[in-house]
């Protein structure tokens, strides 16, 4: 059986296929640029050329799958109820996605297609650290708003418990929160990364306005940077408790904080 990953290519995304080629399965990777697909996806993984966002377009590439995975991102709630129904009509009979933050018309679409369906819900992710790389390596500062607990979890773990939820039985109709093994404040990250590196970084607060500012200099809507922003400033308790989801479904405990520094303390 194929299964088709869109956003492939991203934070998450690589790692369902990843994981599922680990595990012999055939992927079909969907993605806008399929030369840097090349040069950031395993060896075996089928490039299919197209974005979620016009699923219009899929018919190829949704031919002959029969499992989807799908990573909500912008621009997909408008589009993402059509994609389930041309997924659906294809023949897809189990579908994984890893929400935008709430139960909004793609996740809902998912649940009301009449497939098997399991809904990821992962807090930060543990790759939310790389916006700080540029400004550790120029000036060994983290600028930030908050200095507030998240329970962070690793992308490989997301990955996983999507594949194996597109793989086995027992997941259909689950939403799963998805957490690291530890609630870690950005202090402590910090901190973690000055001992990986050898470097003194020294965190500064900015303020709230700054954050959406810089959040909006790089492209994001005004609406999604006070969103995101605002979530930092009020996160709820699920963002920063840990829960053994990832654990008790892959059957090994969550990687940690550490785990991950160590695969990417040359980027810092």
């Amino acid at each position: 059986m194929t299964t088709l990953v869109t956003g492939a290519t991203g934070n998450t995304g690589r790692h369902v296929v990843a994981e599922l080629l680990r595990r012999g399965e055939r992927v079909r990777a969907l993605t806008r640029d399929p030369v840097a697909a090349r040069g950031r996806l395993p060896a075996g993984a089928e490039i299919a050329v197209g974005t979620h966002t016009a699923p219009g377009e899929l018919g190829t590439a949704l031919a002959g799958v029969e499992r989807l995975h799908i990573t909500v991102t912008a621009g997909l709630a408008e589009a993402g109820p059509e994609l389930v129904r041309r997924a659906v009509d294809a023949g897809v009979h189990r579908i994984t996605v890893v929400w935008g933050g709430g139960v909004g018309p793609v996740e809902q679409a998912v649940a009301d297609s009449g497939v098997d369906w399991t809904r990821l819900e992962p807090q930060e992710f543990m790759s939310n650290t790389l916006t700080w790389a540029d400004s550790i390596r120029k000036e060994g500062i983290v600028r930030e708003p908050y200095d507030f607990p998240s329970a962070l979890v690793h992308e490989g773990d997301i990955g996983e418990v999507a594949a194996i939820a597109l793989l086995e039985d027992g997941h259909a109709g689950k939403a799963y929160n998805l957490t690291g093994p530890e609630s870690l404040t950005s202090s402590e990250r910090i901190a973690a990364l000055s001992r990986v590196t050898g470097r003194d970084i020294v965190f500064e607060r900015i303020t709230h306005e700054r954050a959406v500012e810089r959040l909006t200099a790089t492209g994001v809507s005004r609406v999604d940077a006070e969103y995101v922003v605002g979530w930092y400033a009020a996160s709820d308790s699920a963002s920063r408790t840990v829960d053994g989801t990832v654990e008790r479904v892959t059957g090994h405990p969550a990687r940690t904080f550490a785990q991950w520094l160590d695969e990417h303390a040359d980027r810092f």
